[in-house]
């Protein structure tokens, strides 16, 4: 029998997209329904049937581990800066500065890519578009990410109808302002103690925060240093976890654009735990994004809860990526 004190879990629920793809009318507007609630509570769902090869993720992993475990001399000439392409190495990133909070820098380390098409506004091109940056070390890591990267447009798009959908708008709604996406995709490594030292007081692999975009794909893996979810309800607890599963949490400007009738899924990554030190951890991460220009307008009443000044997409994401820089 359940304690009736005990603090309730985040409900985040296991959405089967099969039913929503081929479905009929009833069975979809059921997995909206279910959306909707999840969405109002932490932000988060978990979703299979989605159809990306589970040997496919566990290849980019083996190929992006190769490139970690390097030399950092080897790895220093493809080091970036937050938001852009190449090696993101220790110390650079606190993701707790997004909400205003000083925490010692995030104990991982990551490689970022975005998009792969420039863009036809110089403009656009100059603050949002370089080349992707490849490792020649690991020269396998190319062909896999852009495999996974259509993969993740394609999932992408099917929950953005399934987010309209559940908002009882048109199912265009969100994918109309998805034609060029300034998407990124993050491969963090989260290395055991032995590599990182001890970890300094409120120091974590990923501090807490609210990712900034529409809608974050998330395959990671279970640890005892994990992901975390908060709720109002019942504070940090574990995030549930499904190997088959991707993890999916919306962003700020999501939030934003539902005016609050959603919630930003606050996170965070703990870090090695004191009983597991070595404990090594890697997640791929997929941010999506709008096309440069989208300004996202709340969501009026009755659907949406708060009326926000409209915001154009890519000036809040700028803002938001300078304020996790160190330094």
């Amino acid at each position: 029998m359940s304690d009736p004190q005990a603090p309730a879990g985040p409900r985040i629920p296991t959405i089967d997209l099969r039913p929503w793809l081929s479905g009929g009318p009833a069975a979809r507007a059921a997995i909206a329904r279910t959306v909707d609630d999840a969405l109002q509570s932490a932000g988060f769902l978990l979703v299979t049937g989605h159809g990306v090869d589970p040997g496919l993720r566990t290849r980019i992993r083996a190929a992006a581990r190769a490139f970690f475990t390097l030399p950092a001399e080897t790895k220093q000439p493809y080091a970036a800066r937050v938001g852009g392409r190449g090696w993101l190495g220790p110390g650079a990133e606190a993701n707790a500065y997004a909400e205003g909070t000083e925490t010692p820098p995030d104990l991982k380390e990551s490689l970022t890519f975005a998009t792969h098409e420039p863009f036809e506004d110089p403009q656009i091109n100059a603050e949002w578009y370089a080349p992707n940056v490849w490792p020649a070390e690991t020269p396998e890591l190319q062909e896999l990410c852009e495999e996974y990267l259509t993969r993740m447009g394609e999932l992408e798009n099917h929950l953005l109808a399934l987010l309209g959908e559940a908002l009882g708008l048109a199912p265009d709604f969100f994918t109309r302002h998805m034609d060029h996406p300034t998407y990124g995709f993050n491969i963090n490594w989260y290395p055991g103690a032995e590599i990182i030292g001890e970890p300094q007081g409120n120091q974590f692999r990923i501090g807490p925060h609210t990712d900034f975009g529409t809608v974050t794909i998330l395959d990671r893996q279970a640890g005892k240093g994990g992901l975390q979810v908060y709720t109002d309800e019942g504070g940090w607890q574990d995030a549930p976890f499904d190997p088959e599963a991707f993890t999916i949490n919306i962003g700020d400007l999501m939030a934003r654009w539902t005016g609050d009738r959603w919630r930003s899924g606050r996170h965070r990554v703990l870090p090695p735990p004191a009983d597991a030190p070595a404990e090594e951890l890697m997640s791929l991460v997929y941010f999506g994004e709008c096309t440069p220009g989208t300004v996202v307008e709340s969501v009026p009443a009755p659907v949406g809860r708060v009326a926000y000044e409209p915001v154009d997409s890519h000036v809040y994401l700028r803002e938001k990526l300078d304020a996790i820089t160190v330094g």
